[in-house]
């Protein structure tokens, strides 16, 4: 019976080590996507900042005529 419990208990951990290891891989993959999403916005708004300073410039100098 000893080997038996022994074996299900292993099993028991390994199970839980599993569901464990996808969870942190599951947690992993969200903050990548979220960094990334962050990275586009971030980059969306530096190329409207540029556009806008581009336009102002072009207005300053008559070059919207």
């Amino acid at each position: 019976m000893d080997t038996q419990n022994a074996s299900y208990q292993a099993g028991q951990v390994k199970g839980q080590t599993q569901e464990k290891a996808s969870n942190m891989t599951d947690k992993a993959s969200n903050a990548a996507l979220s960094t990334k999403e962050s990275c586009q916005e971030a980059g969306q708004q530096v190329k409207a900042k540029a556009q806008g300073a581009c336009d102002a410039v072009k207005n300053a100098v008559g070059g919207n005529k």
